[in-house]
């Protein structure tokens, strides 16, 4: 089923999403939860520290794992995801950092890394509680590019030039030769696993392709579209970027 939540702008939405996410972490304190990076989920990741600092949330038994990072980037790497997420989040509450897993960037034999990061999931995590997605231009959830097929487990991903062209202009400084040209992400068979996902879009820009995912057809040419086959998936943008026909799919 999917439900579709429309705020007015980027703050408002941003605190929609750590309330989902908090609601979570109330009803159950050990939670597993899947984490995004990128420019969307900062917000929400800021309302969640804020709600830790008032005494509203503890995130002491919170298990977490991050959906990619960049290949041939250490965690102290400053355009690391491991360091993003540090940064925006793990080092403003009390989580124990030990339960929060990222696919290991410095491992060069790729097929070993995705091994490992599948067999970390099944160990540690099983199925995520909530999944927090973003969605990327093309359609990309974490860095599960447009392809003939879904890829259902941790893959090492060749990214394409448009994702390496906004991940310049989020971090990097707009410098293209400092993106990193591959990253591992997390399958979607195990995104697909989640008992309820969460995906956020906000902005202009992101309008096309949030009607594509969830109008269109399912296709891995959209890999966003595959979430129209979830049983519990909340689609949580603003104006800008739900538009009525995707509202309509949520009454």
């Amino acid at each position: 089923m999917l439900q579709v939540v429309c705020k007015k702008d980027y703050e408002e939405a941003s605190r929609a999403a750590a309330d989902l996410i908090a609601a979570q972490i109330l009803l159950k304190p050990d939670c597993k939860i899947g984490l995004a990076t990128g420019s969307t989920p900062v917000g929400a990741y800021a309302e969640l520290v804020r709600k830790y600092e008032a005494g509203e949330l503890d995130f002491s038994k919170v298990t977490t794992a991050n959906l990619d990072e960049y290949k041939g980037l250490p965690g102290t790497h400053d355009q690391s995801y491991r360091y993003f997420m540090d940064s925006n989040l793990f080092d403003h509450v009390n989580i124990d950092k030990s339960r929060t897993f990222v696919p290991n960037g410095v491992e060069e034999d790729a097929v070993k890394a995705c091994k490992d990061y599948d067999e970390l999931l099944d160990r540690e995590i099983g199925a995520f509680d909530i999944q927090l997605l973003g969605i990327g231009g093309d359609g990309h959830i974490g860095f599960n590019e447009p392809a003939d097929a879904f890829c259902v487990n941790t893959q090492c991903i060749k990214l394409e030039e448009q994702t390496i062209r906004d991940n310049a202009r989020l971090f990097f400084n707009g410098n293209l030769d400092e993106v990193p040209k591959e990253a591992y992400t997390m399958g979607i068979g195990f995104i697909m696993r989640s008992r309820k996902i969460l995906i956020m879009a906000t902005g202009p820009k992101k309008r096309d392709i949030v009607e594509k995912a969830f109008c269109g057809p399912v296709t891995p040419w959209v890999p966003a579209s595959i979430l129209q086959l979830h049983p519990d998936v909340v689609l949580l943008g603003d104006e800008a970027a739900i538009s009525e026909k995707v509202r309509a799919l949520g009454k």
